[in-house]
C-alpha cells in the first residue's frame, strides 16, 4: 500500500476531513482562480514562493506558478517550523494526498539526492507536521497533474550545510535528466508592521535578486529578519547559481494586512522566479 502523507493544519492534529479546510480552495477552478493567465511563461531553475494559507498569500504564490513552465518534477525545499526529524530530512518515498488527488514523491531523483549529499537524511518525521510544503502541492498538481515531487525539510541556516545540499541537488538534477525546478518554501518578515516589513523584506529580497546565497543568510542573521525560509530560499539561490542562472525577479510581493486590514501586525509574501 502506497505511504501517504495526510496533510495538517498550522502544526495541529486535525481530523482528516478537517485538514484541508482554511489552507486553500477544495475544487479545481477555485484553485485556479489564484493562477492569473499569463500569456508567455518563462523557464526556470528554482522560485521563492509563500507558504501561508491562500487568502493571505495564495495570489502571490499563484503569481510565481503562472509564470513558471511546467516542470516533470519539483524539488521542494522548505523551513523545519516544529523541530521535529532531521536537520537535513528528505522524504524519500511514498506520496502525498492533495484535495485533487496524490502527488507522488520521485524516488529516483530522492535516491540521487541522497548519494551525493553529506547530510541529508531519508527521514519522514520532520514532514508530519509540517505546512510549508502541502501548500505548494495543489498549485503543482493543477498545472500537472503528473507531476512529482521531493519534499526536503531544513533545519539548518549553516551556509556550509547549505551549500553543500545545492550542490547536491544541482548533481541530482544533472544524472536525473528531466525538467525540475526547485521551490524554497518561504514567507517572510513575521508580525511586524507593514511598513518595517516592507524594509526588511527588501534588504533579504536584494541579495536574491543578486543571487548571492550566502549574503541572504548572512543578512537575515545581522538584521534579524524573521524569514522563516531564508535557508530554503539560500539553497535554491546557490543551486541555480551552479546551474546557469543569469538574474532573479521578484513578479510579487505583498503582506496579509492587504486581506486583513491589520497593518501593524504582517507577515511578508515574496514570490521570486530565478532563471
Amino acid at each position: 500500500m502506497t505511504e501517504k502523507v495526510l496533510l495538517v493544519q498550522f502544526g495541529t492534529c486535525m481530523k482528516r476531513e478537517m485538514r484541508f479546510k482554511n489552507w486553500y480552495p477544495q475544487s479545481k477552478e477555485d484553485i485556479k482562480g489564484y493562477l492569473p493567465d499569463v500569456k508567455n511563461r518563462k523557464d526556470a531553475l528554482a522560485a521563492v514562493v509563500p507558504h501561508a494559507g491562500w487568502m493571505y498569500s495564495g495570489m502571490t504564490a499563484g503569481t510565481v506558478y503562472a509564470n513558471v513552465k511546467e516542470c516533470d518534477a519539483y524539488i521542494i525545499l522548505c523551513p523545519n517550523h516544529t523541530g521535529l526529524g532531521a536537520e537535513i530530512a528528505v522524504y524519500s518515498s511514498g506520496s502525498w494526498e492533495t484535495p485533487l488527488g496524490e502527488v507522488e514523491v520521485d524516488e529516483v531523483l530522492a535516491g540521487l539526492l541522497l548519494s551525493n549529499s553529506k547530510n541529508a537524511q531519508a527521514d519522514k518525521t520532520a514532514h508530519l507536521m509540517e505546512h510549508s510544503v502541502e501548500v505548494q502541492l495543489p498549485f503543482i498538481k493543477a498545472l500537472n497533474p503528473k507531476a512529482r515531487i521531493l519534499p526536503v525539510c531544513i533545519m539548518t541556516q549553516e551556509y556550509k550545510k547549505c551549500s553543500d545540499l545545492a550542490e547536491s541537488i544541482f548533481k541530482a538534477v544533472k544524472n536525473f535528466g528531466k525538467k525540475v525546478l526547485v521551490i524554497a518554501s518561504s514567507d517572510m518578515s513575521h508580525y511586524v508592521p507593514a511598513r518595517g516589513a516592507k524594509i526588511y523584506d527588501d534588504m533579504a529580497i536584494k541579495q536574491i535578486l543578486n543571487l548571492d546565497g550566502k549574503a541572504l543568510l548572512s543578512t537575515v542573521a545581522k538584521e534579524n529578519i524573521s524569514m522563516c525560509g531564508a535557508a530554503p530560499a539560500a539553497i535554491a539561490v546557490i543551486y541555480a547559481s551552479l546551474a546557469g542562472a543569469k538574474k532573479a525577479e521578484l513578479v510579487k510581493y505583498s503582506n496579509s494586512g492587504e486581506v486583513t486590514g491589520d497593518f501593524n501586525e504582517v507577515v511578508g509574501y515574496a514570490g521570486i522566479i530565478i532563471n
